[in-house]
């Protein structure tokens, strides 16, 4: 009986293993690819009742090579920062951890809670990336990098940065 309990706990553990591995910590320019696709990675949020971790004491998330009313050409490198909180991949909730979000002319942040939003103006990194390029039209935009748990629920104003930048024709 022993041995039909140590194969499902086999494959169970080689299924985690495989879904994490080849996991990118380092910058990527790509998106999450997940968030293109009918993936239910978003509902699992909305079912559980765990709160959302607590922020760590000094935790902030900015751009790390833009500035506010920086004027600029397209397309748009933008790197992610976050100090006193690690940058994970999505998946499951770890205390401490967590990934970007970028709001594209989408206001300020996601209350905090609140799965963040999947679509062309709320970009996932649930791969852990710190960086992306993004082709923007010629004119003012608002973006905003929001920092979420492992299941996209934002961590509220707190664990976000707003800046305004302008993108030259």
């Amino acid at each position: 009986m022993n041995k039909l309990l140590f194969i499902p706990a086999a494959l169970v553990i080689g299924l985690v293993a495989s879904c994490n591995s080849g996991a990118d910590q380092s910058s990527e320019s790509k998106v999450d690819t997940l968030v293109t696709t009918d993936a239910p990675h978003h509902d699992m949020a909305m079912t559980t009742n765990e709160p959302v971790p607590d922020i760590p004491e000094g935790a902030k998330v900015y751009f790390k090579n833009l500035k506010n009313g920086q004027t600029v050409s397209s397309p748009v490198k933008v790197v992610m920062g976050a100090d006193n909180i690690t940058v994970d991949t999505a998946g499951i909730i770890v205390p401490g951890k967590g990934h970007h979000h970028l709001l594209i002319d989408a206001g300020d942040s996601t209350a905090a809670g609140v799965v963040v939003g999947k679509d062309s103006t709320h970009l996932h990194f649930g791969k852990g990336q710190t960086e992306t390029i993004l082709p923007l039209t010629p004119g003012k935009h608002v973006l905003t990098l929001q920092f979420a748990d492992g299941i996209h629920r934002s961590y509220g104003g707190r664990l976000s940065n707003t800046i305004e930048i302008n993108v030259k024709k």
